[in-house]
């Protein structure tokens, strides 16, 4: 049914980061510092059963701003599309007067121009900055936007971050990222931006993405209180996804002797599908043959060398720590502006990432906690229970008919997320339990799981594999109990709960008005 909560229309501030694991908070791990992280959760409630709908940017992030699980959406995988005849959470707060803006990373569409489909988050057009000058929305539902593509140094470079380095002085920007078009390793004569092998990146820290991505967020908060309009605000930043590189002082914030990386016990793959064991084997071939020629993020050998997996670590928390401080700096321009008590800020990531857990690095086809599972903070003084810890399970595809519910606004039958409101505010659950999808290839890795309080079962299109763990006897997740005999009747009960789940969340676009 739809909801409508209350006539009050309070800001939202959607501050998001790009792949990162949900232990990377100060307030769960003392190995790491984030203050202004430290910040919401002593102001608001963390939530430590979030999940994303999909373990891919793309989708995710389609889904928060559609309120869609991607197999509805449209943008089921990485290098698909959200089209821009979707409805969005941003269509429908416009519609209710909120000045809505998106700053930082989009990739709500593919990097090719491919079978017709447009994409303007593609090469060349993403260092065509005489088309970024004029571009700036409406965009899926924002009125206004500013936005870049790339990670850490990656030659998709370009749009609103590559115009703002120039307006500040650095001309020569493009030295700091990879070449477009590509060029040979061999050639590369950008060495003397690159310092050492502790992924230090000489490009200065004013002008790294994330005081941009900030930067500009705070313009459009100031934008809408000149204007006097409530705001809906996106703040996307890129990190911590890899490469891993940043700038100093963040790049030796970390010693890589005190990282500790996850790890691999001895034959947990054993009971997994054979993709969980070829990642510890260097078997291309098989590989080539399982992706049918597509891109399998996740899909390769992933053995690292203990060393080289700290080193990734400590740049790993560098990033976030670089990211958290400019996060302080938008928390203090809304105090500075009286707005905090007027604005809900929610902060989360569109999926985790893996440090060495079950042997694994970075994304995206092995449905473990470190992947599926998010950081997620709220704040919202006088609603939201300040310094609170929740296990109320909450999913990305939810913000939408939430930050609806809580403008007042109804939440359309076309959303399939619920409204977590009241879990927010220190009610009851809203969910049993959360589903991620995961449509990864076109005739591979085609695969679902369903998390509840305890369990967690993960389904496959084909075959007989699956998975199912207990989360409470089992926390890392190391001993599959899908084939175990014992584990029949449990996993007959989760199949069944799984499959309710599924129908519970099926859209109704519209009520049945009449009985023919």
């Amino acid at each position: 049914m739809s909801e409508t909560v209350s006539a009050s229309r309070p800001n939202i501030l959607l501050i998001t980061s790009d792949q990162q694991h949900y232990s990377t908070l100060a307030a769960v791990n003392d190995r790491i510092r984030t203050p202004a992280l430290d910040r919401l959760c002593a102001e608001g409630t963390r939530f430590d059963r979030a999940y994303c709908p999909n373990p891919t940017c793309t989708p995710t992030r389609a889904s928060i701003v559609t309120g869609m699980y991607p197999s509805h959406h449209g943008a089921w995988s990485l290098g698909t599309k959200l089209f821009e005849d979707v409805p969005t959470v941003g269509d429908a707060l416009r519609g209710a007067g909120y000045f809505t803006a998106l700053v930082g990373k989009a990739h709500l569409q593919p990097l090719v121009r491919r079978y017709g489909m447009e994409s303007i988050e593609c090469q060349p057009l993403l260092r065509d900055l005489d088309y970024w000058r004029r571009m700036h929305g409406p965009w899926y539902g924002f009125e206004h936007v500013e936005i870049a593509r790339m990670h850490a140094d990656e030659s998709h470079v370009g749009q609103h971050y590559a115009i703002w380095m120039e307006e500040n002085g650095l001309d020569n920007w493009r030295d700091y990222f990879r070449p477009w078009p590509p060029e040979p390793a061999e050639t590369d004569s950008r060495t003397e931006y690159f310092i050492g092998d502790n992924r230090h990146w000489a490009l200065p820290g004013e002008y790294h993405y994330s005081r941009w991505t900030a930067e500009r967020t705070v313009a459009q908060i100031q934008r809408a209180t000149d204007e006097g309009r409530p705001f809906f605000c996106w703040v996307s930043f890129h990190d911590p996804h890899p490469p891993y590189l940043v700038p100093e002082p963040w790049a030796s914030m970390y010693d890589p002797d005190e990282m500790v990386p996850g790890t691999l016990a001895e034959g947990e793959h054993e009971l997994n599908a054979i993709h969980f064991r070829k990642t510890q084997e260097p078997d291309y071939d098989w590989w080539a043959r399982a992706r049918g020629g597509e891109a399998i993020h996740g899909g390769h050998p992933q053995r690292r060398e203990p060393a080289e997996l700290r080193k990734d670590m400590a740049a790993y928390y560098g990033m976030v720590s670089l990211m958290d401080q400019h996060i302080g700096g938008i928390l203090t321009a809304l105090d500075r502006l009286g707005l905090s008590d007027d604005t809900i800020v929610i902060f989360t990531t569109d999926h985790g990432h893996f440090l060495g857990q079950h042997g694994l690095t970075a994304k995206a086809i092995h449905h473990y906690e470190d992947l599926l599972r998010l950081p997620f903070l709220v704040r919202w003084p006088g609603e939201v229970p300040p310094g609170g810890v929740s296990t109320a399970i909450q999913n990305l595809v939810d913000l939408a008919p939430t930050f609806l519910a809580a403008a007042g606004r109804e939440v359309p039958g076309v959303m399939q997320g619920v409204s977590q409101l009241d879990a927010w505010r220190g009610g009851a659950p809203a969910r049993r339990g959360s589903i991620t999808e995961n449509h990864h290839g076109t005739y591979n890795f085609h695969m679902r799981s369903y998390v509840n309080e305890r369990y967690k079962i993960t389904v496959y299109r084909d075959g007989d594999d699956g998975e199912l763990f207990d989360l409470v006897d089992d926390p890392h997740e190391r001993r599959n109990l899908w084939h175990e005999p014992d584990a029949v009747v449990l996993k007959s009960r989760m199949l069944h709960e799984f499959l309710q789940a599924q129908l519970r969340c099926e859209p109704m676009r519209m009520p049945r008005i009449a009985g023919a």
